[in-house]
């Protein structure tokens, strides 16, 4: 098993949290991971961006090369084609489709959803819609974002899901199954 991912998004979205989770869950699948972090301004809604390695085998270098990651994972659709050199020729975006307008040449949704029309394996969801709906608040949109991903990771749901409910426990149980609700309702989406 080998899975290069990127996540990204702005600061304040939840991308240290999924990554957070995707660690977890990898120790308890006994894999190898490293993990680089690039925070940028993230208290200012800036760039988040974190490289995460997750392998069977050991794992040499915490950065992925540019056209070799498996998968993009994004909270902001703009931030997931930054990373678009990244991306191997067969992998993966999932994003969110409603934009954080953080700078002023932020570019038209119809350009951003051109770009997203070349790339064959993609899914693209109102995240916070969804999340609005299934749990009653946007904040859970990460954990939206990291279901509709979890099918295009080789790690048991069920591990994923355990990763959420440990990460949040500390928040108390409304707020794990608030997440865990969201994290259904992204995978669901994905599935169809």
């Amino acid at each position: 098993m080998k899975a290069d991912i990127i996540l990204a998004g702005v600061g304040g979205q939840g991308i240290l949290s999924i990554a957070a989770v995707l660690g977890q869950a990898a120790l308890a699948d006994s894999l190898y991971l490293k993990q680089a972090e690039v925070h940028g301004m993230s208290q200012r809604g800036g760039d988040v961006q974190s490289n995460l390695r997750l392998s069977s085998s050991p794992i040499f270098s915490d950065l992925i090369p540019k056209g070799k990651a498996d998968l993009i994972i994004s909270l902001e659709p703009m931030e997931a084609l930054r990373y678009l050199p990244w991306l191997s020729e067969t992998g993966a975006i999932v994003t969110n489709s409603q934009p954080f307008i953080n700078i002023a040449s932020y570019p038209e949704m119809s350009e951003i959803e051109k770009e997203y029309s070349k790339i064959p394996n993609k899914v693209v969801i109102d995240a916070e819609a969804i999340a609005k709906e299934e749990t009653g608040t946007i904040r859970t949109a990460n954990m939206v974002i990291l279901g509709a991903a979890a099918p295009f990771i080789d790690i048991e749901f069920s591990k994923i899901e355990s990763a959420v409910r440990s990460i949040f426990e500390r928040k108390g149980e409304e707020i794990v199954e608030m997440n865990i609700k969201a994290l259904h309702a992204g995978y669901n989406k994905a599935r169809k």
